[in-house]
């Protein structure tokens, strides 16, 4: 009888104490990566919801996406050697200053947000584009990237 008073009341008594693995962390992020588990919402109309197990399409965008990163960081430093400037401020000062850093941090920089684009891939940005659509737009705006600057070396050469 105590039990259900304090139910009524709205007093919970919560024994339940210790790790919630409801909660997310960077633990989840990796665990959730090396075993996954949940492919889609638990309920109907989840489809937005975080998920372990992602499409094997979003893999090969990936990949594709840090590879022309690295283009791109090759072609800069040439294009750089040959007079052109670098776009980006925070890259033109680590090339500045650091110069031996300056494709670690670049492909830091692109594997963090790609990592972070895959983990919300199913997520929705004002509750109209999925995130794998942006994926798929950077793909195409970073081979549009490296077909500006090879024919912008060719001109230069």
């Amino acid at each position: 009888m105590r039990e259900a008073a304090i139910w009524i009341s709205g007093e919970q008594d919560n024994r339940r104490g210790g790790y919630d693995r409801r909660e997310l962390s960077a633990r989840t992020f990796f665990q959730g990566g090396l075993t996954p588990r949940r492919r889609g919402g638990r309920r109907h109309g989840e489809g937005h919801a975080l998920v372990d197990w992602h499409e094997p399409h979003l893999l090969a965008l990936s990949i594709m996406i840090l590879l022309l990163s690295v283009t791109d960081a090759f072609l800069t430093v040439t294009l750089i050697t040959h007079g052109a400037n670098e776009a980006n401020p925070l890259l033109a000062y680590v090339l500045t200053f650091f110069p031996e850093l300056f494709a670690s941090v670049k492909l830091l920089l692109t594997g963090v947000g790609v990592l972070v684009l895959v983990a919300l891939a199913r997520a929705r940005v004002f509750r109209v584009i999925r995130v794998s659509a942006l994926m798929h737009s950077c793909f195409v705006l970073y081979l549009a990237l490296i077909c500006y600057e090879w024919w912008m070396l060719r001109e230069l050469i």
